[in-house]
């Protein structure tokens, strides 16, 4: 078993499309996997149609955008083989993909009055099939320079962190309200990275609304994210996913299958989809 429960597409901010995704899984060895487009589910029929054309298991997967309102931070939580209606799960999505666009519109606004040249048209276009623009499709209009580059990572810091005109957050949504949203949809949820995000602290507390797992294996994680995970992971009984979360040349140098799931969750008692 070789699974990545942990990768994205242009169905949210990822750069390659899903079959091209799925190229490169089988080409490294992948037996299942899962997309975890942020706050969109609207991939899934092409992805479960592309995951039986290439032979791979296919988890139904969302990466929802939310909040720790109590500790002030950001916390990302993964929703894994829900009913394929989704209907709690996109309820709660449809408010924070509005928010997110009306923020990429208003934040193309005000780099385009700093002198940036954009058009909205434009890069509307190249965030197609997603019906929301991210900021990796409004840098995609402003430099050429690869996103790991230090010409990229300034200009992205120039414009979009501390004072840059186009800096600012849309509002979350409650971490509570979206480990409740994919449990109702039947759904495990999990949290994402949380070395990334520093969500050690919430998870006791996201376990009484019935948290089922913790993300510990993904880029950024050390041995020290691993040695936490596993102990909250042994003290509340919950499961150990991980990925690459790879977004292809939006995100950070890295291939589909580098970072493996340390478990299969088609054997966790969990729906064949």
């Amino acid at each position: 078993m070789r699974a990545d429960l942990h990768v994205h597409s242009h169905y949210s901010d990822g750069s390659n499309s899903v079959e091209e995704v799925m190229k490169r899984a089988v080409f490294n060895g992948i037996t299942q996997i899962s997309f975890v487009d942020h706050d969109t589910i609207k991939g899934l029929p092409e992805i479960l149609s592309l995951g039986e054309k290439y032979g791979i298991d296919v988890i139904t997967g969302i990466e929802i955008s939310a909040y720790d309102f109590k500790r002030k931070r950001k916390v990302h939580v993964l929703g894994y083989n829900y009913d394929l209606k989704a209907i709690h799960i996109e309820s709660i999505c449809q408010k924070v993909r509005e928010r997110r666009q009306t923020h990429s519109l208003w934040q193309i606004d005000q780099i385009k009055a700093a002198g940036y040249n954009l058009d909205n048209q434009a890069i509307m276009e190249t965030a197609k099939p997603s019906n929301t623009i991210y900021k990796q499709h409004i840098m995609k209009h402003l430099t050429e320079a690869p996103y790991t580059s230090l010409q990229y990572k300034q200009l992205y810091r120039k414009l979009f962190k501390g004072d840059g005109v186009a800096s600012g957050y849309i509002e979350y949504l409650d971490a509570f309200e979206a480990v409740s949203a994919i449990v109702a949809d039947g759904g495990i949820a999990v949290v994402a990275h949380p070395g990334q995000l520093n969500s050690y602290d919430l998870i006791p507390e996201l376990v009484e609304v019935g948290l089922g797992g913790i993300e510990r294996n993904h880029p950024d994680h050390r041995m020290e994210d691993h040695r936490k995970v596993k102990g909250l992971a042994n003290n509340y009984d919950l499961i150990m996913t991980g990925g690459t979360d790879y977004h292809g040349v939006f995100g950070e140098s890295i291939e589909v299958g580098d970072i493996l799931s340390p478990i299969n969750l088609l054997n966790k008692s969990c729906k064949h989809l």
